[in-house]
């Protein structure tokens, strides 16, 4: 009965680690990737979206922000980042970086709330 209990303990920490795993990680984890439809699962209802040489674009639709991070992604190469800042107060978090692409690294900042104990991007700006 001991070990069915011990083993039962173990799988239950083991489980723990990837049920709590942070959705800022899986965020951080699809920017290194390059996966934008990854970063987009985080995406709110709405977003502001700046991306380099065109307009800051408000309240765009999760969807079509989707597709643009995607393009933009695809059309960079981008293949990592790493984390310059990041910080929390509140309800809000911002996380600042830098995304290597095949021709240049560029800056981003992604602006999250806190909705329901879920991080959800409201705003992100690259340049």
């Amino acid at each position: 009965m001991k070990k069915l209990l011990f083993i039962f303990f173990i799988g239950f920490v083991f489980s723990s680690f990837t049920l709590f795993q942070s959705d800022t990680d899986e965020i951080v984890k699809g920017l290194k990737t390059g996966n934008a439809e990854q970063v987009a699962t985080y995406f709110d209802g709405f977003i502001d979206l700046t991306l380099p040489q065109k307009d800051e674009i408000k309240s765009i639709g999760k969807n079509q922000a989707g597709i643009a991070l995607k393009s933009f992604f695809e059309e960079n190469g981008v293949n990592n980042f790493a984390i310059t800042s990041q910080r929390e107060s509140g309800i809000t978090m911002y996380i600042a970086g830098k995304l290597q692409s095949k021709n240049r690294p560029f800056n981003i900042t992604l602006l999250l709330k806190n909705k329901d104990g879920n991080h959800l991007i409201t705003s992100v700006r690259i340049n």
